[in-house]
């Protein structure tokens, strides 16, 4: 179909321009000539005047001389005759092409011109081979041939890779999302080639995630719900009826953590336009933050301690911002041991902002530094619902960060673990 509708249409689109392009040639040529006609009657009087000059200053070697002389340069045969017709030259007769009467006009296979002088003792002949347009026609031939190859050419050039497109495309609506035209054109194909990749990688990557979350909301959920249904069962047969309404209670409490991660992460991947962009105070953002988790760190008995540059206003989403290092600052919190001191520090430079968050932990197993910020990813994967969270937070941090165009790293520092956010300062929105 696309042959048809591409390969086809260009070439009969060659085709006719070039017909018209040729039939506008040729009517062009046909009217130059018309008009350089009297100006080669012109020359020929001048060439005759030149010719009598000569004949009649040095007789009929001088007209020789000055005739071969002229025919060097104007491949035409000319002749100066009397009045009668007799040349002047070898006194070969002419009066036939006299007697035609006519300035102009065509003798066999020539074209014949003829000039009178004043006085009409002297006539000046020049005698051409005719040019027909069927004597140009090999030549006129060769541009369809050449326009014929061009555009089929052409046409290759812009179907072939549509026609690849197409199978490609059609590959990745089967389902193989492992496909892309890796075109290195730099015209309009391959911006559309581009497009489609950009389009392929995040659509692999949406698909991919989205498997992956289901597969792991489906393994998270199962063990809360198990849970809450024996929880429930047990506050009906237990004797401490209070003891097991409080783990029901803290069974929902961690259902409903991993709801809120979910729905986190929702928000964090949701539909660019829905996210309200706005100057953000980066100093001002981490106090609040800091206000925000000051009671759970003194549950534990933790510091929290600032060391906060001065930086210039960054443009993004508060409420992302805030929601990526209070996590960021709460999984500090969690894995700090009592009386322990949590470092939060702000450093700017011209150009971009780094928030470190430092605990005094344990830290994690360099094999694991990778696969902190993979959602679910936990250390030690066997801990009870009284020991750990669902496993989101940081991956919520990573995906908000990554909106801004800011990367999240992390590292052992010995002890505890050093958490770095970077931001550009440059408009993201």
């Amino acid at each position: 179909m696309i042959r048809k509708s591409v390969t086809a249409k260009i070439l009969a689109w060659c085709i006719v321009v070039l017909l018209i392009s040729t039939a506008a040639y040729m009517v062009v040529s046909i009217i130059i000539v018309n008009q350089i006609v009297p100006y080669f009657i012109d020359i020929t009087s001048l060439q005759q005047d030149d010719a009598i000059r000569s004949y009649e200053s040095g007789g009929p070697a001088a007209l020789n001389e000055y005739l071969e002389r002229l025919h060097r340069y104007v491949p035409v045969q000319h002749f100066l005759t009397d009045a009668a017709g007799r040349d002047l030259v070898n006194g070969a007769s002419h009066a036939e092409l006299l007697a035609k009467g006519a300035t102009r006009f065509q003798s066999g296979p020539n074209d014949v011109f003829v000039t009178r002088s004043p006085d009409h003792h002297y006539s000046f002949i020049a005698v051409s081979p005719r040019r027909s347009m069927a004597t140009f026609l090999p030549f006129y031939m060769l541009a369809p041939l050449a326009v014929c190859l061009l555009g089929w050419a052409l046409a290759v050039d812009v179907a072939s890779p549509l026609r690849k497109m197409a199978r490609e495309v059609e590959r990745f609506g089967r389902g193989d999302l492992t496909v892309r035209l890796d075109s290195s054109r730099r015209d309009e194909i391959g911006g559309v080639s581009r497009a489609f990749d950009n389009m392929a990688d995040r659509i692999e990557t949406l698909l991919t995630a989205e498997r992956r979350l289901l597969q792991d909301v489906s393994h998270e959920l199962r063990s809360p719900l198990t849970r809450i249904g024996f929880a429930a069962a047990l506050t009906k047969t237990a004797e401490d009826r209070e003891a097991a309404a409080d783990r029901l209670n803290q069974e929902i409490s961690r259902l409903a953590e991993l709801v809120n991660g979910l729905l986190q992460m929702t928000r964090a991947e949701g539909d660019p336009s829905n996210r309200v962009m706005q100057e953000v105070s980066l100093p001002e953002l981490i106090g609040r933050v800091a206000q925000d988790c000051e009671l759970e760190a003194r549950v534990r008995g933790c510091e929290l301690t600032f060391r906060l540059g001065t930086c210039r206003q960054l443009y993004g989403d508060y409420e992302l911002m805030h929601r990526a290092i209070e996590n960021v600052v709460r999984n500090a919190i969690y894995y700090s041991p009592e009386n322990s001191i949590i470092g939060i520090t702000l450093e700017c430079t011209a150009s971009a902002a780094k928030i470190s968050v430092r605990d005094s932990g344990p830290g994690v197993p360099d094999d694991a530094l990778p696969k902190l910020f993979q959602p679910f990813f936990r250390v030690d994967p066997a801990r009870s619902s009284s020991t750990g969270g669902v496993g989101l937070g940081l991956a919520i941090a990573k995906r908000a960060v990554a909106m801004h165009g800011g990367s999240i790293t992390a590292q052992n520092v010995y002890p505890g673990l050093l958490v770095c956010i970077e931001l550009p300062l440059a408009n993201v929105g």
